[in-house]
């Protein structure tokens, strides 16, 4: 299985205008590179099966981008193991449910991301993704105790050059 991991884009900030964080919407810079980076997700992974994502509307918000982004436009499915208190046993253990799809997308929030990234590879470094950020885990769902395999991790920035359809410099 080919896992993305998906960090939600630019959101409003917390404050008196969003008291309740679960609500705080992405901005409308948020929407415009969350776009962007969707493209370059599409152009990497084309025939995403699945998108699972954290109730939360700025999460909710970025799942739809990606989806709409995507040929095959998956649904959009909420997913409470991906809330901010959520765990990486507890995201594990929905993913059986999807064990015969070749890609699912999760989108989430931080440092839920990076902590699930460093439980699924086994790794003790965490990769602490931007808003907007990407990674590729690679899977054996018929075999869970294995470690997963890190394939790639993209910035937000280097995303967006991909989207709009640039080489990066090198």
């Amino acid at each position: 299985m080919q896992l993305y991991l998906v960090r939600h884009g630019i959101a409003a900030e917390r404050g008196s205008a969003y008291p309740d964080d679960t609500l705080r919407p992405l901005t409308d810079v948020g929407r415009v590179r969350m776009r962007v980076q969707a493209r370059a997700l599409a152009w990497l992974a084309p025939e995403l099966a699945h998108v699972l994502t954290s109730p939360l509307v700025r999460t909710r918000q970025t799942a739809e981008l990606v989806s709409a982004a995507l040929a095959t436009q998956p649904p959009v499915v909420e997913l409470a193991a991906l809330r901010p208190d959520g765990t990486p046993e507890e995201v594990r253990a929905t993913l059986g449910a999807y064990s015969a799809a070749a890609s699912v997308a999760l989108v989430g929030h931080e440092p839920n991301l990076s902590v699930l990234a460093a439980a699924l590879t086994r790794s003790s470094v965490q990769l602490g993704f931007k808003k907007g950020a990407i990674c590729r885990l690679d899977l054996d769902p018929l075999r869970p105790v294995r470690p997963g395999t890190l394939r790639w991790f993209a910035t937000p920035k280097l995303l967006r050059l991909v989207g709009r359809g640039r080489a990066p410099k090198s």
